[in-house]
């Protein structure tokens, strides 16, 4: 076990979903959080980075800051998606390498994974087919991180891993309709539609695209568990194990928000990967499971969402 008492945390991309989930799970802790803003350091210019670990001195790094959006967003951007991705990685591991931290944790995604992957999705999946084309920029980039972690770890000897989580949710995610994932954008939608009086709500593709889909909340306590508990060359995934159609998605979130009218699917908008499910099996044998059900976690979400946690740019 890697006790993590009296040790100073940076958590790269604190204002994040995901990094703003760590920061709370950790101080509630009380854990030593270390963060820094853009003004402070820009994670894609290496001496900024390396100045910044030499004069904090963190004893372990997280790695949750990464350029992020939904499938539009992959589409008209790839550059900002393969190239940032890279640079902010790559800047953060080779500067906590040279200043022997105890511990990196490198976040990635399950695009990672070939498009038509064996479902469930197990770790041994990655490399061995075409990936989804629809966020193949994002998808690669996070592929290298992996890698470059494993890299520092076979030749540096260093405390290196990664962990790969599912589709998440919640407080502090991005509700902009174009560049934002699923989850938030039917959220804004339904609220959007329910307040003008709309009789019925558009939903992306056909509905029919089954997704497994966890709250932030719960990853940051699996990433906290990964760190203590967890420490080996092979990324592991981090998911619930649980599916479900992009349709009923919608209709829960419609249910939850108040809206009564109909769905109506765009089949013209893409799907993107038929089917992305998580084999989490490594993860749930050493002991950990994740608590918040789709329901409680889209209705804390929406709450989320109305007290203004989140970005609608």
């Amino acid at each position: 076990m890697f006790d993590l008492s009296g040790k100073r945390i940076w958590v790269a991309g604190h204002r994040g979903m995901v990094g703003s989930a760590l920061v709370r799970r950790l101080a509630a802790d009380g854990h030593a959080v270390l963060t820094a803003d853009r003004a402070r350091v820009d994670l894609m210019r290496q001496a900024e980075v390396e100045a910044y670990v030499a004069a904090e001195k963190p004893d372990v790094v997280i790695i949750a800051a990464a350029r992020v959006g939904g499938i539009a967003a992959n589409a008209a951007r790839p550059v900002d998606f393969l190239h940032d991705n890279l640079m902010i990685e790559a800047n953060i591991m080779r500067a906590a390498a040279e200043a022997r931290v105890a511990k990196l944790l490198f976040l990635g995604s399950s695009c990672i994974y070939p498009r038509l992957a064996p479902q469930p999705m197990a770790e041994d999946a990655l490399l061995t087919g075409p990936l989804e084309p629809t966020n193949q920029w994002y998808a690669i980039a996070k592929i290298a991180g992996i890698k470059l972690a494993e890299a520092y770890r076979q030749q540096w000897g260093l405390d290196f891993i990664s962990a790969m989580p599912t589709n998440l949710y919640g407080p502090g995610d991005n509700y902009d309709l174009e560049s934002s994932h699923v989850i938030p954008a039917l959220i804004r939608k339904a609220l959007e539609a329910r307040d003008s009086g709309a009789e019925t709500m558009t939903v992306w593709g056909s509905g029919t695209p089954l997704r497994e889909f966890m709250h932030v909340d719960d990853l940051a306590d699996a990433l906290v568990f990964l760190l203590q508990h967890y420490s080996a060359a092979e990324h592991i995934n981090v998911g619930t194990g649980q599916e479900v159609t992009i349709a009923t998605v919608a209709q829960t979130i419609a249910d939850t928000v108040g809206f009564t009218g109909r769905l109506v699917f765009d089949a013209s908008r893409p799907d993107g990967t038929p089917r992305k499910l998580m084999d989490s099996q490594r993860l749930l044998a050493l002991g950990w499971a994740p608590r918040i059900g789709l329901r409680d976690g889209l209705a804390d979400a929406y709450r989320a969402f109305q007290a203004g946690n989140g970005a609608a740019r």
